[in-house]
């Protein structure tokens, strides 16, 4: 894996950090529902696109929030404001914007090789985001 300097992942956009923490959010989510029960493959489908969607991702956020770092904050804020989301039928624009930045916030994590600080994030929101 190529390591990069925490004090250049704020080269990459902020829709490009959100395009990596999408799939870095998803494996997670994937990953705690197959160690949390052996279910067919359509029941893991389903419960991961729960997890995975702009208004339980907006929820999340509302979560975590209160819990991130500045660097972390701005991250976040930098997902939110970011340029060029096209909303999905199924989210509004606000979900949407707080998704993306969620999503980006993981893509940082992952890039600054803050894997600690992702599994203890995805851990308060996998215990205290409603469904």
């Amino acid at each position: 894996m190529v390591t990069i300097d925490k004090h250049n992942v704020n080269q990459y956009s902020p829709l490009t950090l959100a395009f990596l923490g999408d799939a870095v959010y998803e494996r997670l989510v994937r990953e705690r529902l197959v160690l949390t029960a052996n279910m067919p493959v359509k029941k893991l489908h389903t419960d991961t696109v729960e997890r995975v969607r702009a208004a339980y991702q907006s929820r999340a956020a509302d979560v975590i929030l209160p819990l991130l770092t500045e660097e972390e904050e701005a991250v976040f804020k930098r997902g939110r404001n970011a340029a060029g989301n096209t909303v999905p039928k199924s989210s509004n624009p606000v979900e949407y914007r707080r998704a993306t930045a969620f999503e980006a916030l993981f893509g940082y994590l992952q890039l600054t090789e803050s894997f600690e600080r992702m599994v203890e994030l995805f851990d308060i929101i996998w215990y205290n985001t409603e469904l």
